[in-house]
């Protein structure tokens, strides 16, 4: 910063501020303005004007890099919340609960693009199907105590799941998933994704969408079953 300070201990910064304040300064200073030193990465020393010119433009080429960025997320925003809708229509047009769970499972592998899901019951139903991804507890929450925290707080849990629920939910596969994402679906069981990618799910996702699925799949299978 002492290469920088000018006569009278006043600093650069006083100075910068000063210019900020008085943006007429070189206007009646010219001459000034012709022995500034603009930077320039490559080749001479450029005019002023040419300077706040392509100042500008790399404002203008940021500020375009970020609408399109956020244009692409509006686009997967929109997507996903058609996924959703219609897999809340699905979930309408289930006749039992076997055809709901299925519905579910089918929608998150077809349409979301999942690697593994789980659904865990905690009721039992003769006409459920024997399957890998449904998991029944017809003892309920008291039976699974690793996610007695879990579903005390009720909230989405992202990212690398502890061991114990990974084996829990996941079984042989428990080692292939890299991150996953864990919903409470009311107070009549579980829904787990796992994805084979790390970055998949993580603790700082959105969940948006993933409590309008647990919502959706909370009042469905409500449908048939007294657990309210």
């Amino acid at each position: 910063m002492s290469e920088l300070s000018v006569k009278d201990s006043l600093t650069a910064m006083e100075v910068a501020s000063y210019l900020r304040r008085h943006s007429d300064f070189l206007k009646e200073f010219p001459d000034i303005a012709m022995l500034l030193r603009l930077p320039r990465e490559q080749g001479p020393a450029a005019s002023l004007a040419s300077y706040q010119l392509e100042v500008l433009r790399d404002k203008n080429n940021e500020f375009s890099r970020r609408l399109h960025d956020l244009i692409e997320v509006a686009h997967e925003n929109e997507t996903l919340m058609v996924r959703v809708h219609t897999l809340t229509l699905a979930l309408m047009r289930a006749s039992s609960l076997a055809d709901t769970v299925t519905r579910v499972v089918a929608s998150l592998t077809e349409d979301f693009h999942t690697d593994l899901v789980r659904v865990v019951l905690f009721r039992s139903d003769p006409d459920l199907p024997v399957a890998d991804w449904l998991l029944v507890e017809a003892d309920g929450p008291v039976a699974m105590p690793a996610f007695t925290e879990f579903l005390k707080r009720g909230e989405p849990l992202c990212g690398r799941l502890q061991q114990d629920k990974l084996d829990a939910l996941f079984g042989d596969r428990a080692g292939e998933v890299q991150s996953a994402v864990l919903l409470s679906i009311g107070h009549v069981g579980m829904l787990a994704i796992g994805s084979l990618d790390a970055n998949r799910f993580h603790p700082g996702m959105g969940t948006v969408f993933l409590r309008l699925i647990a919502e959706a799949m909370a009042v469905a299978v409500g449908r048939y079953t007294d657990i309210a």
